[in-house]
């Protein structure tokens, strides 16, 4: 009897410490799939703005910066009653002849004759920080602006919710902003990307497999 009690023993020991891994797997990814949907609800619901430099010399880099200025300057007004990306959107689309030949002004006001081409794409972002914020990498919809070669760095920012300096100056603005429609949660996440390290790689890991098998 000691011996099938010994036995019984270290039994329901593997069984406990099995249900004990089992119960924390299971906590491990339950959060982890609650931060891949607020991943994905990120990407989904953001509007990006991006500016492509037509070379990295210096000065074609600062016509970049003087064409971000003017856009910035000339069209907050036209997205006054954009409550969603989708709205958003329309509204940049009804605009973009506007657009372009804002950017088109900048650059010949300048001296140049570079080509400027303005439409709205669905596009692949690194991670990268803006500011006070981070948006993790993933694919967006973005206006994107070119300007000549479009071989320079490229700026960005974020124009849903409306995040692109000087639209908002102070982190209190950004929340304010963001009410509505990203969770706090999602916006702790751009705020504070240190803290979800890892889960930041383990969802780039991820991406990048679906990425390849896509293509």
């Amino acid at each position: 009897m000691p011996i099938l009690s010994a036995k019984g023993s270290i039994d329901m020991n593997k069984l406990e410490t099995s249900l004990l891994i089992g119960m924390i797997a299971a906590i491990i990814f339950t959060g982890f799939f609650s931060f891949a949907e607020d991943y994905e609800d990120i990407t989904d619901n953001v509007f990006r703005l991006h500016i492509l430099a037509n070379s990295d010399s210096k000065e074609d880099q600062a016509l970049k910066l003087k064409v971000r200025d003017e856009i910035l300057k000339n069209t907050a007004y036209m997205f006054d009653n954009s409550k969603s990306k989708e709205q958003t959107v329309s509204d940049v689309q009804e605009h973009l002849d506007e657009i372009t030949e804002i950017a088109k002004s900048v650059v010949r006001a300048n001296g140049y004759d570079y080509d400027v081409k303005c439409e709205i794409t669905d596009m692949y972002f690194d991670n990268r920080t803006y500011d006070k914020i981070t948006m993790p990498e993933g694919n967006y919809t973005a206006l994107r602006i070119t300007i000549g070669k479009a071989a320079g760095h490229n700026w960005w920012c974020v124009m849903f919710p409306p995040l692109c300096l000087p639209a908002v100056t102070n982190i209190d603005e950004m929340v304010e902003e963001c009410d509505g429609i990203l969770t706090e949660e999602e916006f702790d996440m751009l705020q504070n990307p240190e803290n979800y390290k890892a889960k930041f790689y383990v969802v780039e890991i991820f991406n990048k497999i679906r990425k390849d098998n896509v293509n």
